[in-house]
């Protein structure tokens, strides 16, 4: 019986019966429907990439205010749409971390780390029909690097002191070494314009398997197969339909109606249901990625480190990663590194819930009267619930916590990186210095919690000139506990990725760098058609 139902999954994959045939001759031998479909899956891999279909995604993170120009990305929608149609030097290996070619075939560096080159692919087209050169690469990185650009890969690029040619080579010279280059370079915002989008960054153009076609900002967002597309390993379906679902209850009817195939961000006080949903399967990666509360060291009443640490100490982490999270995540420190990074700072005391001195700290701060949070539900999964819950523990410390609900479009441009305390998402860095020198250098455009701090910019500099992996490990221990002590990063869980697709997407990748498949996925899957 099973051999038959092999034999025809077999056959089901090339194409020469229909699904439904297939399920009723399974049936028919009293075969349970789920063991049927786990043969077609399996066939459906064997057989490899089907070529064709059109991929529905519904993403939250999406506004009306998104834009195409790659510097300006901020949420998921643009950066997911934007693995569609454009493409890095670099990208971060979803097995060990490591950096892997994409439009740069190989690199060197000199044994100080200060120069490095990059060899450029030949025979790659933008999408209108011009030739990708070194010096697209080049202006690309000079817009992204330049003082005066809105992009927030700045931060990781401020060191690069000069940008130059040789013949298929892109040179770059450091103000001083740094081992971590090619792994900076997988930065989302680094996608490769003609002339680095110096002409007109918001185009849309680049070197992706997909095209733009459509771009209706904080609605949908649609993308068909470039025909001169330069590799034939991704980039298997017809076409991509991002759709903004900024919902969650939108988001997962959906899914289950077949709406679409692919969502993100699901809450996680669903997953058990969603996982039991026919047809539906649950992505779930632990990742860097973290859920924050974010506070402005520079602006009143949060420029008091005792008040500052009053509100760290009134946070129960253990009980929001239960409640909010139902387990899916790790408990924070209050510094943005998980243990998934390489040299992760062993041995720093676990922050815990103390309302007794939460309560001593609040009383030696001098403030009095409630202290206003905004969240919203775009925040993080569960954000508006864990803001009443943070609301909650801090009565125990006698601290009043006041919620205000923002509404989702506009959070990102109105509320987060503008207002003093807030609750905010991180998906994480390639390395340590790239999430330090994002998010916490003094001059970072992301440094939302206005952190600035000499002694801890010179101590991030110094680590990633710094060659021996014991003395940077020392300085990056050191680096976390700086932000963890003194900073206003309130950090009570790494969360766990958690998508959800239809059984009829095959060619998921788990990738711990990002969510959906480190914002890939649409490039990666394809459709069995069965």
């Amino acid at each position: 019986m099973s051999k038959e139902l092999e034999f025809l999954s077999r056959y089901v994959a090339r194409g020469k019966l229909n699904r439904r045939d297939f399920l009723g001759r399974a049936a028919a031998l009293g075969v349970t429907s789920t063991f049927a479909n786990s043969l077609l899956i399996g066939a459906a891999r064997a057989q490899g990439p089907q070529k064709g279909g059109d991929l529905r995604m519904g993403l939250q993170g999406g506004e009306s205010t998104n834009s195409l120009d790659p510097a300006q990305w901020l949420t998921q929608v643009p950066q997911n749409f934007g693995s569609t149609w454009g493409e890095l030097l670099v990208l971060q290996s979803p097995q060990d971390g490591s950096p892997q070619p994409v439009l740069a075939e190989s690199w060197e560096s000199s044994d100080d780390a200060m120069e490095w080159r990059f060899k450029i692919r030949k025979g790659v087209t933008f999408h209108n029909g011009k030739e990708m050169t070194p010096e697209d690469v080049a202006q690309t990185i000079r817009r992204h690097s330049d003082e005066a650009t809105e992009s927030a890969a700045l931060g990781v690029l401020r060191d690069i002191e000069d940008i130059s040619i040789d013949g298929d080579n892109v040179v770059f010279k450091l103000g001083s070494g740094n081992a971590d280059l090619p792994l900076l370079l997988t930065d989302y915002h680094l996608v490769i314009q003609p002339n680095g989008g110096y002409d007109d960054p918001s185009a849309g153009i680049g070197t992706g398997p997909y095209k733009v076609e459509v771009n209706e900002p904080g609605i949908r967002h649609v993308a068909t197969k470039y025909d001169g597309y330069w590799s034939d390993e991704i980039g298997h379906v017809a076409s991509v339909e991002v759709v903004v679902m900024n919902d969650a209850t939108a988001r997962t009817s959906a899914l289950q109606s077949g709406q679409v195939h692919i969502i993100n961000r699901v809450e996680p006080r669903t997953v058990a249901l969603l996982a039991r949903m026919p047809g539906v399967h649950i992505e779930s990666v632990p990742s860097k990625g973290h859920y924050v509360f974010i506070m402005h060291c520079n602006t009143a009443p949060f420029d008091n480190a005792d008040l500052r640490m009053a509100l760290k100490l009134a946070i129960d982490r253990e009980q929001m990663v239960e409640q909010i999270l139902a387990g899916h995540a790790s408990i924070g420190n209050d510094f943005p590194i998980s243990p998934s990074y390489a040299l992760y700072p062993e041995g720093i005391e676990q922050r815990a819930y103390d309302p007794e001195q939460a309560a001593f700290h609040y009383k030696k701060s001098g403030h009095s009267g409630p202290v206003l949070l905004r969240t919203s539900e775009v925040a993080f999964p569960g954000a508006v619930d864990a803001a009443q819950l943070y609301q909650q523990q801090a009565q125990a410390a006698g601290i009043e916590i006041q919620v205000q609900r923002e509404p989702g479009d506009g959070y990102w441009t109105e509320v987060w990186n503008a207002q003093p305390f807030c609750a905010s998402y991180w998906g994480g860095r390639p390395t340590q210095d790239s999430m330090y020198s994002t998010a916490y250098i003094t001059g970072a455009d992301w440094n939302d919690t206005r952190f600035f701090d000499e002694g801890f910019d010179t101590l991030i500099r110094t680590a990633r000139a710094e060659l021996d992996d014991t003395k940077r490990g020392e300085m990056y221990r050191e680096a976390a506990t700086k932000v963890r002590d003194d900073g206003g990063l309130i950090l009570p869980m790494f969360n766990d990725f958690l998508d959800a697709r239809r059984e009829e997407v095959q060619g998921w990748v788990q990738d711990p760098n990002h969510e959906t498949s480190n914002l890939r996925a649409a490039t990666r899957v394809w459709l069995d058609q069965a």
